[in-house]
């Protein structure tokens, strides 16, 4: 009886194995794939950790950026002006010596203005000549405030005739100023009227001399 039977395996030939192969024995086991469950998370702790080191990166290049920048200083307080800047004293005019007053006395009226800066006070009122005394009305020490002036009656008593000049040429008075900046004298020369009407009135003082 002819026919083809099953093919026997042999030379050149092998049977189909629908069953994955075994390891040999001996051999490491194959890594095994991580379900896909926990590829996400460690994908989700990456993606965080990245970020972490993202923002405590920007926060220290901030950080360094703050302590590095040049630093800006506070501006600083302006200090109170000498007094003797701002301060004017003018001539207003000669003044009524009252009634009583001693022989050979004169009185005159200038202004005491500041302009800015922090109260002025006078301290000391004072002229040059050797024989002739002076007082002032108020009395010093008085203050003044900024934006305001001060009416000062200057009293004269001349107490040596031959030590006083027969004309004033440029006659000042010395005013001693003091603020919370600095203490100055200041002397203020208070323009002809005020050498006419001194020149005068000395010469009227000392026309009948008995000193």
């Amino acid at each position: 009886m002819s026919g083809v039977g099953p093919i026997e395996p042999g030379e050149g030939t092998h049977a189909w194995d629908t069953h994955p192969a075994e390891p040999p024995a001996g051999a490491p086991a194959p890594p095994r794939t991580p379900p896909a469950r926990l590829r996400r998370l460690l994908s989700d702790h990456r993606r965080a950790a990245l970020a972490a080191l993202t923002t405590v990166g920007l926060l220290a290049a901030c950080a360094l950026l703050f302590v590095t920048r040049p630093q800006e200083r506070e501006p600083a307080i302006p200090e109170p002006p000498f007094p003797a800047q701002v301060v004017d004293v003018t001539y207003v005019g000669e003044h009524t010596v009252p009634p009583g007053t001693r022989p050979h006395t004169l009185a005159f009226e200038v202004l005491l203005s500041v302009d800015s800066g922090p109260p002025v006070t006078v301290t000391r009122v004072s002229q040059p000549y050797a024989g002739v005394s002076l007082t002032s009305a108020p009395r010093a020490p008085f203050r003044t405030k900024a934006g305001s002036a001060r009416k000062i009656v200057v009293t004269m008593h001349v107490a040596e005739c031959g030590k006083v000049p027969e004309n004033a040429g440029l006659p000042f008075i010395d005013v001693t100023l003091r603020n919370k900046r600095a203490i100055q004298v200041q002397s203020f020369i208070l323009g002809p009227r005020y050498a006419h009407d001194l020149s005068r009135a000395l010469q009227v003082a000392c026309s009948n001399d008995s000193t």
